[in-house]
């Protein structure tokens, strides 16, 4: 076995080597979005632990988050779920309205 790396971009056509190079350059973005959103989950869940709720409004934004990380998870979709989360998610930012101009 040869110990010499072969480099595969030489022997593609040029424009071949772009579209590597974009899916290379999405793919970096890519992860770095995927680090960012997961730091800032990270952060948004520790506010959220920071000890209980003292409004139904602060209650109803824990309840969102979770609901939609709930609603994100992989699978085959259930429209029944999703619509059933819709309505919870505009029920929970109607009554905190209502509770905010109170």
């Amino acid at each position: 076995m040869a110990d010499d790396i072969v480099d595969l971009d030489e022997y593609r056509c040029l424009t071949a080597q772009k579209m590597i190079d974009l899916r290379r350059r999405f793919h970096h973005e890519f992860c770095i979005d995927q680090k960012n959103l997961s730091n800032h989950n990270d952060i948004v869940e520790e506010l959220l632990d920071a000890g209980p709720a003292e409004t139904w409004s602060l209650a109803a934004a824990k309840a969102v988050y979770l609901l939609q990380l709930f609603e994100a998870i992989p699978g085959e979709p259930d429209s029944k779920r999703s619509e059933l989360i819709s309505q919870t998610l505009n029920d929970l930012n109607r009554l905190s309205d209502i509770e905010g101009r109170n």
